[in-house]
């Protein structure tokens, strides 16, 4: 009977196996469904794209709508663009938003937890909210028409809150006994946060870079409403403004799309493992 009961176990557990992956597979192609339509699209000539039925592989291939695409718009001034404002953006998000987790989580001061839930109700304040008086500040101070607006806010915590909070999380899971052993040795809060916390905090720290390197890469409204030169747009607004004149020639809209995709995707899967272990480490305890 025993033997009878083993031997069925397996079985089950083979079979439950197969179905969890059949599922995961179902869902996964659900899921990359409209970028392999991107993509198919992108090598194929308008009268293709729409034919019924489809085709999944396009005969010929039009490699030439990459770089149709790419030499109808300035799109390497737009990458430069783009590529600008990350370089200033992400640093500060990761800068002020670890020093601001690092007082919520290691520092103790009077009021830090009702400071903390202020701050977190700003959660709940739409962004349209502020939309209209934040713009008219910048163009009282004459910086409508420049990057300042969409770069120096990330210096000083705007729109930071979810990211503060996930970093704060993770930095509850490190010993506060490595925090005291320093501070016998002499050592200071902002010591501690440099060799302490910010070594230990590599997961979560990659994570917040990478959304917020998406958040701006695919940034649209901000760059909209500051951004009126040409030369200046981003690659988002640049995309936006090659399907307001292009947009009969669904090949080339697919070739520029799949190209702005493309580092969004690399990027992603150059750092997943660190992006499941900082969000699976976060929340632990505290």
């Amino acid at each position: 009977m025993t033997a009878v009961r083993t031997t069925r176990r397996p079985l089950a557990d083979r079979l439950r196996r197969v179905v969890l992956y059949a599922v995961l597979c179902a869902g996964a192609f659900v899921t990359l469904f409209p970028f392999l339509w991107l993509v198919r699209s992108s090598l194929m000539g308008d009268g293709q794209i729409f034919r019924s039925p489809p085709e999944w592989v396009p005969n010929p291939f039009h490699w030439d709508n990459y770089s149709g695409a790419l030499t109808a718009r300035p799109f390497g001034r737009y990458f430069l663009n783009t590529l600008a404002i990350e370089a200033v953006v992400v640093p500060g998000v990761l800068l002020v938003g670890a020093l601001s987790a690092f007082t919520f989580a290691r520092l103790r001061w009077r009021g830090r937890n009702v400071v903390f839930a202020v701050l977190l109700s700003g959660l709940m304040l739409p962004y349209a909210v502020t939309l209209v008086p934040t713009f008219i500040g910048w163009q009282k101070v004459g910086l409508v028409g420049t990057y300042v607006p969409l770069t120096l806010p990330a210096w000083f915590g705007a729109g930071q809150i979810g990211l503060i909070f996930l970093m704060r999380q993770f930095f509850l899971t490190i010993p506060r006994e490595l925090d005291d052993a320093a501070y016998v040795d002499g050592a200071t809060p902002l010591t501690v946060f440099w060799r302490i916390v910010l070594p230990l905090s590599k997961p979560v720290l990659i994570v917040v870079g990478v959304f917020t390197f998406i958040a701006v890469w695919n940034d649209f409204l901000n760059p909209l409403i500051y951004l009126a030169d040409d030369n200046r747009y981003t690659l988002a607004l640049g995309l936006a403004a090659f399907q307001g004149v292009y947009t009969a020639q669904w090949g080339y809209l697919m070739a520029a799309s799949t190209v702005v995709i493309a580092p969004i995707i690399a990027v992603f899967f150059l750092a997943q493992r660190q992006i499941l272990e900082g969000i699976t480490l976060t929340g632990l305890k505290g």
